[in-house]
């Protein structure tokens, strides 16, 4: 799919649903269209549909690359019509929308689809009589937490108990809500609960983090040195030592081994020891889902894709800010405790903690987009750029963690 098809006329995000395990199982496919009237994937041919399926589904997992199933939210009219291509059936989750109007044609359409073979989710299903025939033909029902008290969806979970489907917990916002969920049966989870830290009363940056951000700090600046950025490096052993697998890893085809750090930051070159410091900070916490890693990189990524097509100096500097306006989140500390402990530009910070500066319009509006808040997008907002950096970050993080999987 090229860009002017995208154009204007469509802008997608996903939103990660996972396991117990904190294991991302599937996306759903955020979107917006002109009139809101027709699901994006579904526009144009059956390969168009499948390329950004795989676009929007394909992720490295601890090294693997592998595609994971898309939830896609459906109209009434698309259910009616059964306007959908044929698409691989396990790629695909189907989910009807709560504002649907269920009637008889309605019902029809979504036995058609059950009986063609798609799996077939409930969105934020509040219990009503007419539901039980939808009860009887879907594989997973969503509930938003948000919507119900404890003793509500102990009752609903009764109710659909019988239907054998799959739950969905979706809009969970804290990790005590998550771990309720868990204990009250749900298999699946969805909301924004991996960007808010396990605080824990007291904790610091300990002294290795903070001299990884550190040396993030210093690759912002153009002018660095090797032999400057060497004399920070050499502070922390693990990331000299990674550093050295990288550069002497199969990737990198060497006639010889490279030894000092000096000589692998002159061969990787700034760029690139940037992108690999920053791959190792996102993966020092290995207890953290890969996710949170993984969404991060994106930000930063996307936000600097952004900052280089609208022409912004020193574009490295909206990637920072991208990347750390979750890092918290990884470092199981507050925000601003986090902020007061690491060497970033005040620009950054601001950027971070108050949205102003043009680092912070961009950082908002990569925020509002990832997060498919397209209503809270300026009315300026060039959704071309904004697209085109957003599958690009994919594309970027998804061969850098592959990468740096298979380097160390």
């Amino acid at each position: 799919m090229n860009d002017a098809e995208m154009g204007s006329q469509v802008l997608m995000a996903r939103q990660p649903i996972f396991d117990r395990k904190q294991r991302v199982v599937a996306y759903e496919i955020l979107y917006r269209t002109e009139g809101d009237s027709e699901s994006a994937v579904f526009r144009g041919t059956e390969a168009t549909s499948e390329v950004l399926l795989n676009e929007y589904t394909s992720i490295c997992d601890a090294g693997e690359v592998r595609v994971v199933p898309a939830f896609i939210n459906l109209t009434y009219d698309i259910v009616v019509d059964g306007n959908i291509p044929d698409l691989p059936k396990k790629q695909i989750v189907l989910e009807l929308l709560e504002d649907a109007h269920v009637d008889e044609a309605f019902i029809n359409g979504v036995r058609k689809l059950a009986d063609q073979g798609y799996r077939i989710a409930l969105d934020d299903f509040i219990y009503s009589p007419e539901y039980i025939p939808l009860l009887e033909l879907a594989h997973i029902v969503k509930i938003d937490v948000l919507e119900h008290t404890h003793d509500e969806m102990v009752q609903l979970i009764k109710i659909i108990k019988p239907y054998k489907c799959a739950l969905l917990a979706e809009k969970i916002e804290t990790h005590e809500m998550l771990d309720v969920c868990i204990s009250l049966g749900f298999k699946l989870f969805q909301g924004y609960f991996l960007s808010r830290p396990k605080l824990i009363k007291g904790k610091k940056i300990s002294t290795g983090q903070i001299a990884l951000l550190q040396l993030m700090q210093a690759l912002q600046n153009p002018d660095a040195k090797p032999e400057e950025l060497e004399k920070l490096i050499i502070t922390d052993p693990v990331l000299t030592y990674k550093l050295l697998r990288i550069v002497n890893s199969a990737a990198y085809s060497l006639t010889r081994k490279i030894e000092s750090t000096s000589e692998a930051i002159v061969l990787l070159g700034i760029p690139q020891v940037k992108k690999w410091t920053t791959l190792i900070a996102m993966s020092a916490n290995s207890d953290k889902p890969e996710e949170l890693s993984r969404a991060l990189l994106i930000r930063g990524r996307m936000s600097e894709q952004v900052a280089q097509q609208q022409n912004k100096s020193n574009a490295p500097s909206y990637f920072m800010a991208g990347m750390m306006s979750g890092l918290h989140a990884l470092l199981d500390i507050e925000r601003d405790k986090m902020l007061e402990q690491v060497p970033l530009g005040d620009d950054i910070k601001e950027a971070i903690c108050d949205g102003t500066g043009d680092i912070g319009a961009v950082l908002n509006n990569v925020i509002n987009y990832e997060a498919g808040n397209w209503e809270l997008l300026p009315a300026d907002f060039d959704d071309v750029i904004y697209e085109k950096g957003y599958r690009e970050a994919m594309e970027w993080t998804r061969e850098a963690m592959q990468a740096m999987s298979e380097s160390t």
